[in-house]
Parts: C-alpha cells; structure tokens; sequence
C-alpha cells in the first residue's frame, strides 16, 4: 500500500445540506452529475440487456437503466418539494431499443429541476427538510456507483469496470463521506441495522483523508478497533457493496473479526 500523500484536510460536508462546512470551495456538483449521466446514456447500447449486473443480486442490466432513471425522476420530485413520485418505472413500450432514450429524458428533466430549484431551494430530502443542494451530491453519486454497475454488467465484475469511470479520486473519496455521514446512521434510525458496537476506520489510502463508522464516532474518544485503508474509488465501492475487500486491495490493521463484522452490517440501502 502506498505511503499517503501529505494531503489537505478532509473536507467537512453537512450531511443535511451536501455542502462544505469548513468554507471550502464546493465542486461543480451539476457538472459532474450531467457529465455521468452522459456516460451512462452513451454506454445503455453497448450493455446487454439482460446482462447481470455484478454484485446487485439477480439485477440486469435493463432493471439498472430502469432504476436509475425511476430514482432520478423521484429525486427531481423531492428537490422542489414533491415526495409523492414514484421512483418505480414500468418497463417500456419498446423494449431495450428506448431504454437509452428512456434514460436521457429522466436525467434531464432532473438536472433541469436541479438548476431551477437551486442550492437553495426548499426540498424534502432523505433527512427531512432542507436544501436542493442535498440532491445535486445524492444524485451525483447515485449516478457514479451506477455507472460503474452498468460498466461491471458489460465487462463481467467488479474489478473489470474500476478503469471504466474516469472521476478524481477526491470526488469517490465525498461518496464515503456520504456514507459514513448519511446512509450508515440513517440506517439505524430507520431500524434496518443496529449501531456499530465495533468502530472501524477507513482511509483513502491516495489522499490521507479517513473516517470512522461506529456508534461514538463523532465522540471524542478516537479509540478504533481496526483500520482498513484502500484507494478512494475502491473504498467507495466497498462500502456500496460492489467490491469485497480483497476486490478492493483493502488492508486492514487490528482486529480484522471487527473489520468484517462492520462491513457485514447494511451499510446503505
């Protein structure tokens, strides 16, 4: 594992907001966002339609496309507001042939709800009510991990996509972060998992930049019982499931047994 560089800080992101909370410079989420959803758009015809989809069960690869553009026609709902659209498409007239045009129009239409919203604009999101700018980084990486699914459908797993999708590794790094900081407690609030009695580390092993997952984290007690490090698309990746540790080049230090039972838990959705 290579030595970390001597990275900046960590950005701090308000989990309700998905912005900066140490006055950094926010990235251009709307850009990146309408760049990857290009990508996706583009690579839906080079997929298989009924290409399984690694590491997602019995998915394939028509369900994903379907999948992706229900969430975003959902999540343009919730960024003015509007929680009552169903994020369930039904399949098309048409087939495969207008999944790519299927698609494009959902991605669209939600990056135009985007930009008329606003950061500011009032929306209901997954921690209740706040700001717009929540959806501008949920859907960025709802689309990055998804692009990487729909790559891993057209190559054969995993590990065969992780040069398919070309981002900075700080933009994967935001993904954990929104993990550790979103998904993982809003995970138990909502009871599908217990609080972490262990607490794992994670670091970004490119960048420096580490986290804690477990129930004290943001205690001042900054005791762990293990520390597993990985480059930052690859980490971003484990904890969504899509790679196992080993896929991921992970090392741990301390108690592995602790490691494992911490990535055992449903981490997200």
């Amino acid at each position: 594992m290579p030595t970390p560089p001597a990275a900046q800080p960590c950005p701090v992101v308000d989990p309700c907001t998905g912005r900066r909370a140490d006055g950094g410079p926010e990235p251009d989420r709307l850009a990146l966002l309408a760049r990857l959803q290009g990508e996706f758009a583009s690579a839906v015809a080079d997929v298989a339609p009924d290409a399984l989809v690694p590491a997602c069960g019995d998915w394939r690869a028509d369900e994903l496309v379907r999948h992706l553009a229900g969430v975003h026609h959902w999540a343009a709902g919730m960024a003015v507001g509007d929680p009552s659209r169903d994020e369930d498409l039904p399949a098309p007239d048409g087939g495969a042939a207008v999944l790519p045009a299927l698609y494009a129009r959902h991605a669209a239409a939600l990056r135009a709800a985007l930009e008329e919203a606003g950061p500011d604009g009032a929306a209901q999101t997954l921690l209740g009510d706040g700001p717009a700018s929540f959806w501008w980084r949920r859907q960025l990486h709802e689309t990055l991990v998804h692009l990487h699914d729909l790559h891993a459908a057209r190559l054969g797993s995993g590990p065969a996509a992780l040069a398919a999708v070309d981002v900075p590794a700080e933009v994967w790094a935001d993904g954990v972060d929104e993990v550790v900081t979103v998904f993982q407690p809003r995970q138990v609030r909502l009871g599908r998992m217990a609080s972490l009695a262990d607490r794992l580390r994670v670091v970004a092993s490119d960048l420096g930049w580490t986290w804690t997952l477990g129930d004290s984290a943001s205690s001042a007690d900054d005791r762990v019982d293990a520390t597993l490090t990985a480059p930052a698309q690859r980490l971003d990746l484990l904890l969504w499931g899509r790679l196992t540790p080993a896929e991921a080049g992970a090392v741990v230090e301390g108690d592995l047994d602790a490691a494992q039972r911490v990535l055992a838990e449903p981490l997200v959705p």
